[in-house]
């Protein structure tokens, strides 16, 4: 009996959905200080230091998924369990949830307090937003979110298993921590950008099509992805935006302010501006999209071994 790869996938999915990300010694966070040190001591305003630095965290990820594997290749349960403790600690479907949620809930009593909630799901300034602006924040971070956190890893997992759920979150946290167009990071941050989105590829694809097929308005997911994606300035994101918007029937983008930069995002979609409302609606499409994603990671998992008995009965 071999590795049992989809049960592990199937279990971390569960315990994501039941407890979220784990409260105190989250292995991500983990990742992040070590990253944060090894910055310290190698950073320097250079393209080369930066995708050494990237080589360093994603291939240690990567290699400690490949040792869990091997270790585990003739040990099913220890496989399985490993394989979900991984799957758990890479998702981040129901924390997002609760955040959206959270935001959602303030938005019609307290402002103020709601733009603060943001700025746990936002990296823009937040303090002078509308209730219209705030919505939309939210509805954009739980599409891109849902893909960067929940479809993207699912579909690795289900084609490389433990490799891939770790070396994808470590290349995800790594472009959360140096991908952005700073000073600072424009340089060294670049190999860790572009790894990102040669990652996310696949699954922003995957969950752009899952939006469409699980939405409220197909016709409109379809034709927001087709029409207003290319424009978005993320290769990964615009797909996921614009289907998330032509799915719920509003209008997504706008301006979004970085400290002292202000970016003008395209619009995605025909409808009107979000309302708070859309927040749960967004939430709703999110939950579904992330139950798509599971079945194709778990179809996935099976397909290395149904090749291998095709194989075996051509001999």
């Amino acid at each position: 009996m071999g590795p049992l790869r989809w049960a592990g996938l199937l279990l971390g999915f569960a315990a994501d959905r039941l407890l979220g990300d784990p409260r105190r010694f989250h292995p991500v966070a983990g990742f992040g200080r070590a990253a944060g040190r090894l910055e310290t001591s190698l950073y320097d305003d250079s393209r080369l230091r930066g995708v050494a630095f990237t080589a360093v965290l994603v291939g240690g990820a990567t290699v400690t998924g490949l040792a869990a594997e091997r270790a585990t290749r003739t040990r099913p349960l220890a496989h399985t369990l490993l394989t979900a403790t991984a799957t758990w600690a890479v998702l981040g479907g129901r924390s997002l949830e609760r955040e959206a949620t959270a935001v959602g809930d303030l938005l019609g009593t307290d402002l103020p307090a709601a733009r603060q909630r943001l700025t746990h799901l936002v990296g823009r300034a937040t303090a002078h937003l509308d209730e219209t602006e705030v919505a939309r924040a939210v509805v954009e971070s739980v599409a891109e979110n849902t893909s960067d956190a929940v479809v993207a890893p699912l579909v690795l997992g289900g084609l490389l298993g433990i490799p891939g759920l770790l070396g994808y979150r470590a290349a995800n946290t790594l472009d959360a921590m140096v991908g952005h167009r700073s000073e600072r990071y424009r340089s060294f941050g670049w190999a860790s950008a572009r790894l990102d989105d040669l990652l996310n590829l696949p699954g922003a694809r995957v969950a752009a099509s899952l939006a469409t097929l699980l939405g409220e308005d197909r016709t409109g997911a379809l034709r927001a992805w087709r029409r207003d994606a290319a424009r978005h300035p993320s290769p990964n994101a615009g797909p996921v935006e614009a289907a998330f918007a032509g799915a719920l029937g509003i209008r997504l983008g706008g301006a979004n302010t970085y400290g002292a930069d202000v970016e003008h995002r395209p619009v995605l979609g025909d409808g009107a501006a979000p309302r708070p409302a859309d927040i749960a609606r967004a939430n709703d499409l999110a939950r579904r999209a992330g139950r798509g994603a599971l079945v194709v990671s778990l179809l996935l998992s099976r397909a290395p071994r149904r090749q291998r008995r095709r194989a075996a009965r051509r001999r």
